[in-house]
């Protein structure tokens, strides 16, 4: 397939820039593999789950990973955006710099009296490799002195930085959220339980695969960079009583979808723990081996993202969805809209 064929029309009044004044008052559109559209609210959601499903969620914490500095030498501004540590023994981390022009090998960054860090490499895609300095504990002090990393379609700050972490986020690592979360309410969680459905955790950290874009031009060219992942024996021990049980696994956010493929699994089917990293690209013509539904966002034209749920919900039914979104006026990406694919 080619990589044009995943794009559509999107007025940009129509990207989310602000969140919902409650988390679950965003809109919901249901798409059944058969049948017609449905256009209901977010906290609907516990209507089209079934006692014996199991819901799984991404707890990972976003950073404050956007890291605003000076080149030591000249005094020009740069901003780095922490994306995946190499090296806990001695402060290694991947990240972006930008301007670019500013993170040459050898280039001593200061950010703070407490962090410096200086290029000490650069790999793929223009990443650098930066060894920081730290007067004390890195995690806090990027935590006292970074910014959210908000996408750069969202054209302003927001109040409150918690609005763009799931209720549910407690693993910090993350360089974005895993938006399809957002939707979430601990009151929601909660009645969903209620009813029987089994919640269930994994944790993706997400990193550049969230920033970087599709440059070639057919699908199965590119290719997708790793980002760490954890599955616990409790999360899989819900997950395979589930499925033998009857019960749908219900995926929420295509960070969890690609989390639950990557799992090795035995010769009778059920998923096994796993720590480690994925690099699961999923488009058209994949089987999926593990989810039975997804809860997601609206994605950017030409993703990957787009290109997952085109492969859960089927590419033309799918595009004709977005379409449908367009015309209906939800609103899209990361504080936008959500969408349930049955």
């Amino acid at each position: 397939m080619l990589v044009k064929d995943f794009d559509y029309y999107l007025p940009k009044e129509l990207i989310a820039q602000e969140p919902t004044e409650g988390r679950d008052e965003s809109r919901l559109m249901v798409v059944p593999k058969h049948g017609s559209i449905q256009h209901r609210r977010f906290s609907d959601l516990p209507e089209f789950l079934n006692p014996g499903d199991v819901l799984v969620l991404n707890d990972t914490r976003v950073m404050k990973a956007r890291l605003p500095g000076v080149r030591e030498d000249t005094g020009g501004k740069v901003e780095v955006l922490l994306l995946s540590p190499v090296s806990q023994a001695d402060n290694t981390w991947q990240a972006l710099v930008k301007p670019g022009k500013r993170g040459r090998i050898g280039t001593r960054l200061v950010f703070d009296s407490s962090l410096s860090g200086e290029v000490v490499d650069i790999i793929s895609q223009g990443v650098r490799v930066i060894r920081f300095s730290a007067d004390g504990d890195m995690t806090s002090i990027v935590e006292k002195i970074g910014k959210v990393p908000l996408p750069p379609y969202i054209e302003k700050e927001i109040d409150d930085e918690e609005r763009y972490q799931t209720v549910y986020a407690w693993k910090l690592g993350s360089a974005a959220a895993p938006t399809a979360g957002l939707h979430f309410t601990p009151e929601l969680l909660e009645a969903i339980s209620e009813q029987g459905v089994g919640i269930a955790r994994i944790t993706l950290h997400v990193g550049l695969g969230t920033f970087r874009p599709v440059k070639v031009d057919v699908v199965e060219e590119h290719r997708m960079h790793e980002e760490r992942f954890e599955v616990t024996e409790d999360t899989t021990c819900k997950v395979n009583q589930a499925i033998a049980g009857g019960g749908r696994v219900v995926a929420v956010g295509t960070t969890t979808v690609r989390t639950l493929e990557s799992l090795p699994m035995t010769q009778d089917g059920k998923i096994l723990p796993f720590q480690g990293s994925t690099s699961k690209y999923i488009y058209p013509g994949y089987r999926f081996k593990v989810v039975d539904s997804i809860v997601t966002n609206f994605h950017l034209p030409k993703s990957t993202l787009l290109m997952l749920v085109s492969a859960f919900g089927g590419y033309q039914r799918i595009m004709s969805a977005y379409e449908i979104a367009v015309k209906e006026r939800y609103r899209f990406f990361s504080f936008g809209d959500a969408m349930l694919l049955l």
